[in-house]
């Protein structure tokens, strides 16, 4: 056995109490870091998996797309989204193509199903922003006036108030409240940046029609 003087032992006895004392919090924190980063790890290494699987998924929707699948397959690549991978932005967009496919299928609820699933889930005021205009539309064709037009006055983005505007003008118009409508269909095109374009262009045609109309 090697011998110390007795500093060293001094030193070593010191270290031996001190170990004994908070050797087990050491311990304890050492094993607390390790778990951290392998954690870490193990949660980049996840959410990298989850990006991948659901970019695949929208992949295979856009492939449905492109091949002129029915509704029902495109339904259910965008369910696989929406259902397994809700908080990526691929689900928002994927319920956003379902929603238009059913709409040009006639199937107006899968559509405003659809819809109202981006309005309730989507993190993306753009995309709730589209999927409200297009719901609002769909309102329009059934009739449902009132309720289109609560869709219509919810907060949304500058970018889409000519679109708002001008739809709302339709249901007005639709509904009988024809100054309102051409009220909203002026709206619509000052709001409308830039030149003067052929949207602008529909939508002066819509107001001059009604012109002449009764209020």
């Amino acid at each position: 056995m090697a011998a110390y003087n007795p500093e060293e032992q001094e030193k070593i006895e010191g270290l031996t109490a001190w170990w004994a004392a908070h050797g087990n919090t050491v311990i304890i924190m050492m094993t607390a870091f390790i778990a951290a980063i392998v954690g870490t790890q193990a949660w980049n290494y996840y959410h990298k998996q989850q990006a991948q699987q659901s970019a695949d998924l929208f992949a295979v929707l856009q492939q449905q797309i492109e091949q002129g699948s029915d509704p029902a397959k495109i339904n259910d690549a965008a369910h696989l989204l929406t259902e397994g991978f809700p908080t990526s932005g691929y689900a928002s967009r994927a319920a956003l193509i379902a929603a238009q496919a059913n709409a040009d299928a006639g199937n107006q609820q899968a559509a405003k199903s659809k819809l109202q699933w981006v309005l309730d889930r989507s993190e993306e005021p753009e995309l709730k922003d589209i999927a409200r205009l297009r719901l609002a539309g769909i309102l329009l064709d059934e009739k449902k006036y009132e309720e289109a037009l609560i869709l219509l006055n919810a907060q949304h983005g500058g970018a889409f108030s000519g679109l708002y505007a001008d739809l709302k003008g339709d249901i007005l118009a639709a509904s009988g409240k024809i100054a309102e409508a051409r009220v909203a269909y002026q709206q619509a095109i000052d709001k409308l940046s830039g030149g003067r374009s052929a949207y602008q262009n529909i939508i002066q045609m819509k107001l001059d029609a009604l012109r002449e109309s009764k209020q």
